[in-house]
Formats: structure tokens, sequence, C-alpha cells
């Protein structure tokens, strides 16, 4: 049941980042996720090779591989 919720919240922010780069903050507002589960999402889609990182003055920002 969890792993459905994750995989379905991960489907949410690939939506979100299909349109480009975005900072974390801005993923966070535009799913309406709670940190945990944005947390869990972003996990999920990392450790399938499908989201890449960078860090620019202290901010994350994400987008996909």
């Amino acid at each position: 049941m969890l792993n459905e919720k994750i995989g379905a919240n991960a489907g949410l922010v690939w939506s979100v980042l299909q349109s480009g780069e975005q900072n974390v903050k801005t993923v966070k507002k535009a799913t309406k996720l709670n940190e945990k589960d944005l947390n869990l999402a972003l996990g999920w889609l990392a450790r399938e090779g499908k989201l890449n990182f960078s860090e620019v003055e202290g901010e994350l920002f994400v987008y996909l591989a």
C-alpha cells in the first residue's frame, strides 16, 4: 500500500519536472505533498536513475535525467 502511494507521488513529481529544472521548494508547492512524501517520491525516482540534482547557492534543484 505504501509503495503504491510513493509511486503515485513520484508520478506527480515527474509531471511537474517535465517542464524543466525546478527548485525542490517549487516542486513541493506544485505537488502539494508534505516533506516526507516529497522526499520519498524524489528518492524513488532518483533510485530509478530518472532524476539529477544540482545545488546552487545552497538551494537544491532537481531535473529529469
